[in-house]
């Protein structure tokens, strides 16, 4: 076994074993106990460490602006989201946009359309592209936040930062072409070969930010560089797909028959593809700064 396989092994190990993070979790909660909290600390160690499950919500709301930096605020700003959540659905009620047979992912699309000022005319209106990405994310995010609340917050407020990365995420593509050549010519080659490297599943990739691609378990980890700052991340999490499964597609000659399988990859093997890509992302960016 190589050195790096043994790396990915333990870290893999490690993490399904609790063992993990002991003292970066102490670092975390260090962090967490400063008024004001410090914005840039907080993201930096985002970017530097995956986040323990009970402090994920919290740090995400801090940084995505949901909570302010003072403890003291918290409280109050919370009982505000939540009457303010309390109204907009109140709202949906009165005009029948929702009742209770409306899946709760749909009732945080059209509390987003209708305080964005996009609600349609009627609920039967087929759904733009965009709002296919929020139900994605609202997926995705609902496995991950308990509490209602708090998931409307997050998710409005990450697909809100996905939109500031609007000019980045055309981009991610030709990165992802040039590290993909960087870690496996010959792996680029077949794509190309096969006409498979523009018929990638980019969408599911970049625009949902594998929301329905990888499970939430190991889709957070993903989730935490991102709310920290960074889509680059996305790039090397579907480098680290293509090289994990790199003998199964290099055995299939057509982009179809790629783009099907790269589309429901399996799922047992994602929580080591999201250890190796974040191993690749800091190679490649050393410890990135928070930006697109």
């Amino acid at each position: 076994m190589t050195e790096d396989s043994q790396r990915n092994f333990r870290s893999v190990y490690y993490e399904k074993m609790g063992f993990r993070g002991v003292e970066e979790k102490k670092s975390l909660e260090i962090l967490l106990k400063d008024d004001p909290l410090d914005i840039e600390k907080l993201r930096t160690f985002s970017q530097r460490f995956p986040l323990p499950s009970m402090y994920r919500a919290l740090v995400w709301k801090v940084l995505l602006g949901i909570l302010p930096p003072h403890h003291e605020s918290h409280a109050q700003v919370m009982a505000y989201r939540r009457e303010q959540y309390s109204d907009i659905l109140h709202a949906l009620r009165v005009i029948r946009f929702v009742g209770p047979s409306v899946p709760q992912v749909e009732v945080y699309l059209r509390m987003y359309q209708l305080e964005s000022g996009k609600l349609p005319r009627s609920p039967s209106f087929p759904l733009e592209p965009e709002d296919q990405v929020f139900l994605a994310i609202a997926k995705a995010m609902e496995e991950m936040v308990e509490d209602s609340v708090d998931c409307y917050w997050v998710i409005r407020s990450f697909v809100s930062q996905l939109r500031k990365y609007r000019d980045a995420l055309p981009q991610l593509p030709k990165a992802f072409e040039q590290y993909l050549n960087l870690e496996d010519g010959r792996l680029l080659s077949h794509l190309k070969t096969t006409s498979a490297l523009s018929k990638l599943p980019y969408d599911l990739w970049f625009k949902n930010c594998f929301a329905g691609c990888l499970p939430e378990s190991s889709l957070q980890r993903v989730w935490d560089k991102v709310v920290s700052g960074s889509c680059k991340i996305l790039v090397f999490v579907a480098v680290e797909i293509l090289l994990t499964f790199k003998i199964k597609v290099m055995a299939l000659s057509s982009a179809e028959k790629i783009t099907g399988f790269l589309e429901n990859i399996p799922q047992d093997s994602s929580d080591a593809i999201v250890s190796k890509a974040i191993d690749l992302w800091h190679k490649h960016c050393g410890t990135p700064a928070h930006s697109a």
